[in-house]
């Protein structure tokens, strides 16, 4: 499916370029044990340090050390900045976005000589070389009335990186237990899936990759994802092809969906349809606990691309990245 090029002014589309680099500096920074290593030039001038100043995602420390001017700051301060000015992209007007992603940039230079030169490879602004191969699949919650899915895009990865793309995707929190079934044969974690049943044979998801299960031919391919043992989600994974790669996007993507994740632990398919009874009926006996139960209003039909695009990108909720 054509795709329109990454709109390089968009907020959304600059918020995750300066986090992804600002991640990527961090992991190699903590790789190489110079995360506490004071960075050269400090960039930011008096102006700058003041707006910088004024993050909400900032600590305290951080912010005092920016009002005073004076002295050094580590790596991880650096990448500190950026990601709160990063996550601040999406809130401030035009002319306060765009002094903010100048310093942004200024400060991912800075990154870039501090820990560059000791790394194997290269930290930098711009977006890493396009994959040699992309998937695209929908993903679709079965049992869900009217349907809940996603249409993405991934590069080559681990079954386990997919699973990751899918919680990101769907809006999941990797709270529980996972597995694939394709085939008639399971694939997970076997860490995470051994549950002392010897004689149902699991496939290491974390090194099967896509490339060996999928048709070589292209040809659509459907197979199973299941999530939460308990709840039961299941969803339908539908490979739909290999899309040309687009040169000037950042993989993975999130096409086009629709409607709302439902909130974890809810009961699964026909827990969540009792759910949406209730928060729709003022009436409903347990219409005050379900809305304390999650936190005020809950939207079915809230879904957003862009904004699922950008989860995909931050990764899993938990930290726990294997790709």
């Amino acid at each position: 499916m054509p795709r329109k090029k990454s709109n390089t002014n968009d907020p959304i589309d600059q918020s995750v370029t300066l986090a992804e680099c600002a991640v990527r500096a961090l992991v190699a920074a903590e790789q190489l044990g110079v995360k506490q290593k004071p960075v050269q030039d400090f960039p930011l001038d008096a102006a700058e340090r003041a707006i910088a100043a004024d993050l909400p995602g900032l600590s305290a420390t951080l912010k005092r050390k920016l009002k005073a001017r004076t002295g050094t700051f580590t790596v991880d301060d650096t990448a500190s900045i950026v990601l709160a000015l990063a996550g601040s992209l999406l809130e401030d007007k035009q002319l306060q976005r765009i002094k903010l992603l100048f310093g942004g940039r200024k400060l991912m230079d800075c990154l870039q000589a501090s820990v560059v030169p000791a790394a194997p490879g290269k930290v930098t602004g711009r977006k890493s070389r396009p994959p040699d191969t992309v998937y695209q699949f929908k993903i679709t919650l079965l049992g869900a009335r009217p349907a809940i899915w996603r249409r993405i895009q991934v590069p080559e990865c681990t079954l386990d990186g997919l699973h990751e793309h899918i919680q990101t995707a769907m809006g999941w929190t990797n709270s529980h237990l996972h597995q694939f079934e394709i085939k008639g044969k399971r694939y997970g974690d076997p860490e995470l899936l051994d549950d002392g049943l010897k004689d149902l044979e699991c496939f290491d998801s974390t090194k099967t990759h896509l490339r060996q299960i999928l048709p070589r031919t292209g040809k659509r391919f459907a197979f199973k994802y299941e999530y939460d043992f308990g709840d039961g989600w299941e969803h339908e994974v539908l490979f739909e092809g290999s899309p040309p790669v687009d040169p000037m996007a950042a993989y993975p993507l999130c096409l086009e969906g629709e409607r709302a994740c439902p909130p974890e632990d809810c009961g699964g398919v026909w827990g969540y349809g009792n759910f949406l009874e209730a928060i729709r009926n003022p009436e409903h006996e347990e219409h005050e606990s379900m809305i304390k139960w999650i936190g005020g209003r809950f939207d079915p039909e809230d879904f957003d691309a862009k904004r699922v695009t950008k989860e995909m990108k931050m990764g899993l909720p938990d930290g726990r990245n294997k790709r």
